[in-house]
């Protein structure tokens, strides 16, 4: 190799950072091996880890490994052409004109699907073998949940997709089907047998039609790994193996990384411990923390500490965050960037008034120059945005929301939202289309006709009252009845009513949506306290007709690229983006952590992924009194909250603390609005 070719193949390191140049270099100092000693990169937010990676596999390929012989995972098609186009632009300005393709790079299931092809005969599959969405393979769980006779037992039988979810993570966290039950579905605890042998049949269904589902393509993965003869040819295709996203792994996964690298030599996991919060897709953050001492050699820790997103008060407060995580990777992120503005607490009275503070703080932003694309507001659920949804479409401010759906296009919101419209007027066919059909036994076909009988009729109850119903609905159609006449009589006030609708629902959303009402109950609650704001029923129906949440834009509204909206986000759908400015609702107990959370460590991760999404600036708001839903009574209840505990009064010295007053109080001179510091 000439002088002049070195100097150019070393041009491609030049962008890297210290520990990032020591991540993409690992190996022996007299040139790579095939057999390279384990590496683990622990990459802060923020600190250059695609880029990292990316160079990694660059530097291998640069170094003399044939680029067929290395397998890249990532955790979604959209990171491996990314990745895939990142190492194409490295490895042309280290080599030249030469193309460099990466066949083997990909997320783990369609490298799976792809190895499992090739491999069919051996499994007992034939190589046209096809592959089910979730839909496909709900719909192929539930004819055979029929021809069990699942279906039809007296006690509601867990539904398709509840049963698809159970059978995935059983599958994807390599834990006993009565500690998944148990741990995360315990509603579906005393169908434990049935479940087994409807997961069985399943199986055998899947064989007889040559098809697999989506987890199939990892657990067959890892079934060819469990033959040794297979499990030799599938080792010797790949020198090295790098994964993307490492604390994101489930257990399955770190299975088949482990079969194909048996002592982690050859082993590059790139991840972030403090990012771990997908828990309830059956990952598990001890991948990450257990896999050093999972190899042999035990692997070398490299850690991506210097943060190119935020300044370092917004980082000052982060460390702090997440020094108080018991089971973690030490690390302290810095960034050249600074700032005199610590993040902002901000205390309001309540959600209505966290609603109007947040919406203000929007406008007054974008009026220094910060388009709304460019703000985020981050929550912990999705119910968290309701009443804020509601004041920006009072304002007129659009917005995309991301992570559950916008809170009046829920399904059992939409179902509530009818009946109320229903009463209000029984003319409204598409309102009582949508009701009839939430009773047991009315499908489609029945409610057109029962509409059909109403039509053009005043007193709505009277007329249902004289109409024959399917047996299945006798019993909730007198309850229906009895709805409707209070409702039309008009004793009860608003917002009574809308109690008295929930007490109707309740025994529905549970038969409707199955093991998920547990999760749907609480919007319920919070859409008794947004309507409660309003004088009537009929005032309500009419604000909402005027000034919909759901007639904002919506992502897929097909908006020109110059439209701009604010990002409505849950904290796990924002991970991997950043904004110049990110505001965090409900920073309290209660809803940060949540009240039902069983693992507290991934609530606190959950806020440090919060709070460093910002490029500039971070307002954590803190409600003082909030609304809880206390599922065992059934009720909703008004509670005094406290500052999440995740920001105890050791740490609040890296915030600027103020409350923000609505009716009295101080002014801010940046932006207008009335605060009161306090220390």
């Amino acid at each position: 190799m000439t002088r002049k070719h070195s100097n150019t193949v070393s041009q491609y390191l030049k962008g890297l950072n210290r520990q990032q140049r020591s991540a993409v270099t690992h190996g022996r100092k007299n040139g790579l091996s095939r057999d390279l000693d384990p590496l683990l990169v622990i990459a802060g937010a923020g600190s250059g880890k695609t880029k990292t990676l990316a160079h990694r596999t660059a530097h291998l390929v640069v170094k003399g490994m044939d680029p067929q012989r290395i397998l890249l995972l990532t955790f979604s098609r959209r990171a491996a052409e990314e990745m895939n186009n990142r190492v194409k632009r490295i490895t042309t300005q280290a080599l030249g004109a030469r193309q460099i393709d990466l066949p083997w790079s990909g997320t783990f299931h369609a490298i799976g699907a792809k190895l499992i092809r090739e491999y069919a005969e051996r499994l007992g599959l034939k190589r046209s073998f096809t592959i089910l969405d979730q839909p496909d393979a709900a719909d192929l769980m539930n004819l055979v949940r029929q021809d069990q006779g699942l279906s039809a037992k007296e006690s509601p039988f867990p539904k398709k997709d509840t049963c698809l979810s159970i059978y995935s993570f059983t599958g994807n966290s390599r834990m006993p089907l009565k500690n998944v039950l148990a741990k995360h579905f315990p509603s579906c605890a005393p169908w434990r047998q049935e479940l087994r042998q409807l997961f069985r049949a399943y199986k055998e269904a899947k064989r007889r039609q040559n098809v697999l589902d989506y987890d199939d393509l990892l657990l067959f993965w890892a079934e060819m790994m469990d033959d040794a003869r297979l499990a030799a040819k599938i080792r010797s295709r790949f020198d090295h193996v790098l994964v993307d996203e490492y604390q994101d792994t489930n257990r399955l996964q770190a299975e088949i990384l482990f079969k194909l690298k048996p002592k982690g030599r050859g082993l590059t996991v790139v991840g972030d411990d403090a990012q771990a919060i997908y828990s309830f897709r059956a990952a598990t953050v001890e991948n990450i923390l257990d896999f050093p001492h999972q190899c042999d050699p035990k692997a070398r820790i490299v850690t991506l500490e210097r943060n190119y997103r935020s300044p370092q008060p917004i980082l000052d407060a982060s460390n702090k965050v997440i020094d108080l995580a018991k089971n973690r990777y030490t690390k302290n992120l810095f960034s050249k960037r600074q700032s005199k503005q610590r993040p902002y607490l901000t205390t309001v009275a309540d959600e209505r008034a966290q609603a109007q503070y947040v919406a203000q703080q929007i406008i007054d932003t974008r009026e220094t120059g910060v388009p709304l694309k460019e703000q985020a507001v981050l929550f912990r659920v999705s119910s968290h945005s309701a009443e804020l949804e509601f004041e920006l479409a009072r304002r007129k401010i659009p917005f995309v929301k991301y992570g559950g759906i916008k809170f009046l296009e829920a399904a059992h919101i939409k179902d509530v939202l009818c009946i109320l419209r229903w009463c209000e007027n029984p003319k409204d066919r598409v309102a009582g289309f949508r009701v009839l059909q939430l009773l047991p036994g009315i499908g489609p076909g029945t409610a057109a006709k029962i509409l059909d009988q109403v039509r053009g009729q005043r007193r709505l109850a009277n007329v249902l009252g004289r109409l024959a119903v399917p047996k299945a609905a006798a019993e909730d159609w007198l309850g229906l009845l009895r709805l409707i006449r209070e409702l039309h009589r008009g004793e009860s006030t608003w917002p009574a009513e809308l109690q008295i609708v929930r007490k109707w629902y309740e025994p529905l959303l549970h038969y409707k949506y199955d093991d998920d009402a547990k999760v749907r109950l609480p919007d319920i609650a919070q859409f008794e306290q947004v309507a409660a704001g309003y004088e009537s029923r009929r005032q309500f129906l009419i604000d909402l007709a005027l000034n919909p949440p759901d007639g904002t834009k919506s992502p897929s509204s097909g908006g020109t690229k110059d439209d701009d909206y604010l990002i409505l986000s849950t904290i796990h759908s924002a991970k991997g983006r950043e904004w110049r400015n990110v505001r965090i609702l409900n920073v309290t107990d209660g809803c940060i952590p949540l009240d039902q959370a069983e693992d507290i460590e991934e609530e606190l991760r959950l806020l440090h992924v919060a709070m460093t999404r910002t490029k500039n600036e971070l307002d954590l708001i803190v409600p003082e009194r909030f609304l809880r839903f206390q599922q065992n009574q059934g009720n909703r209840r008004y509670t005094y909250g406290a500052v999440s505990r995740f920001i105890p009064a050791s740490i609040r010295d890296a915030f600027d603390c103020r409350r923000w007053r609505d009716q009295a109080g101080g002014r801010d001179e940046a932006h207008g609005i009335r605060f009161q510091c306090r220390r």
